[in-house]
């Protein structure tokens, strides 16, 4: 057939269909690479062109070695045609023009483009390509087996393995976090912060979230029955540590609800509470939050008595407070320390209160790699016993005491941040 016969409109035609047909393959690529390794895993169960996408890119070196080659034999016809159309309007000056105009338009309409187009809509794209490539490989499989064969030899000179499955999810906790962090869109605000808590469990441990030892709440077996019966009968609390004489001497735990009967039958007595105690439960100071929840799920406990090395109470913990930490905001529960707003930015603080809950209800961030406590935190600042007045300035932050007991940071205001530039 004479070429030279054929009408320039036809010739035309045929090149703005090569033209298509690049960018197909062009935005293909770009699209099926652009695809979300998560949620391609998520939409193969349900959509076909997913799960077809899903097969290819299990071999990217296959599906890669298919769209070149589709690619580069449509872009040479695409030439072949520009130099013929250039030659037949105008000669040897045509085919330079032709030239000229070729190299432009294949970038614009058969790369950057569609390119453009698969990164932005890269599951609308890939999906419908990926159908057709399925039954495309198989009739180039021959050349496109030879192809790969030839390239993943000089691949694997550069200490790369092709034959690696190019859709490993695995990802770590700092991974994992980012992905949640960048969602948006896709999770309520208080969802995502949830899922945010859970993760940073394994970085926590129970020593972060404990309720220090001197805010213990318990029944001291010495002390007069009176005494202990208005305690049972007036606790903000369902549990009570008993123990005699000290804390370090614990004698179990009690909950309250097991003297209800003893109680409404007038027979409740140091004999009887002693019978309902349950054991206590010990957990060392540096267990990972993940590993408590755990426990207190494998030991049907809801509260754990924090030890040090040498085996002395630091604190308590119990199963409420795990939860508060992935729910963060707890409607209606009970707190004996209370966050006072005195002035704009400016707050009456309890002395006791963890840094890492005063860091969260006042999204400020005072350091919490050492003590635990506001008061621990400015004795170590102050480095000696504090009075009252003093002013110490920690992360910008001043922190000034105003009522001490025991050698204690009873209360202390935390003042707007302080701008040392300025």
């Amino acid at each position: 057939m004479d070429l030279t016969t054929i009408p320039l409109w036809i010739l035309f035609t045929i090149l703005i269909i090569f033209f298509a047909l690049s960018a197909f393959f062009s935005g293909s690529e770009t699209a099926l690479m652009a695809l979300n390794k998560y949620r391609l895993k998520h939409l193969a169960k349900n959509n076909i062109g997913a799960r077809k996408a899903l097969e290819l890119l299990q071999q990217p070196d296959r599906l890669i070695g298919l769209i070149l080659l589709g690619n580069n034999l449509v872009n040479i016809v695409i030439i072949q045609l520009a130099t013929l159309i250039g030659l037949r309007l105008d000669g040897n000056t045509g085919i330079a023009i032709a030239t000229a105009i070729l190299t432009l338009a294949l970038l614009i309409f058969a790369e950057v483009t569609p390119k453009t187009i698969a990164a932005l809509r890269a599951e609308k794209i890939a999906f419908p390509a990926a159908i057709l490539f399925i039954p495309l490989l198989k009739i180039a499989f021959p050349v496109v087996w030879l192809i790969n064969i030839v390239s993943n030899f000089f691949v694997r000179l550069f200490g790369a393995d092709p034959s690696k499955d190019n859709l490993k999810t695995e990802l770590n906790h700092e991974e994992l976090k980012s992905i949640v962090k960048d969602s948006d869109s896709t999770f309520h605000h208080h969802h995502k912060n949830m899922l945010i808590s859970v993760l940073d469990l394994e970085s926590s441990t129970v020593e972060d979230i404990m309720i220090p030892r001197p805010d213990i709440v318990g029944i001291d077996l010495n002390d007069d029955w009176s005494e202990i019966e208005q305690q049972i009968l007036y606790s903000n609390f369902t549990r009570l540590v008993v123990y005699k004489n000290r804390l370090d001497q614990i004698e179990g735990i009690i909950h309250l609800r097991r003297l209800l009967q003893h109680i409404h039958e007038d027979k409740l007595n140091r004999e009887t509470l002693i019978k309902s105690m349950v054991p206590a439960y010990f957990t060392p100071d540096a267990t990972p939050l993940t590993t408590q929840l755990l426990n207190f799920q494998n030991e049907k406990k809801r509260i754990a008595l924090v030890v040090d090395e040498y085996g002395e109470i630091m604190g308590m913990v119990t199963l409420e407070d795990l939860l508060e930490e992935i729910v963060r905001e707890v409607s209606g529960s009970i707190t004996p320390f209370e966050i006072k707003e005195i002035d704009k930015d400016t707050y009456l603080l309890n002395g006791s209160m963890h840094i890492r809950d005063v860091n969260r209800q006042l999204n400020i961030e005072l350091p919490t790699n050492g003590p635990k406590t506001l008061n621990g935190l400015i004795l170590e600042q102050l480095e000696t016993l504090p009075t009252i007045g003093t002013t110490t300035l920690i992360n910008n932050y001043p922190l000034e005491i105003r009522k001490i007991e025991n050698n204690t940071v009873k209360n202390l205001i935390i003042y707007p941040p302080v701008n040392r530039n300025s």
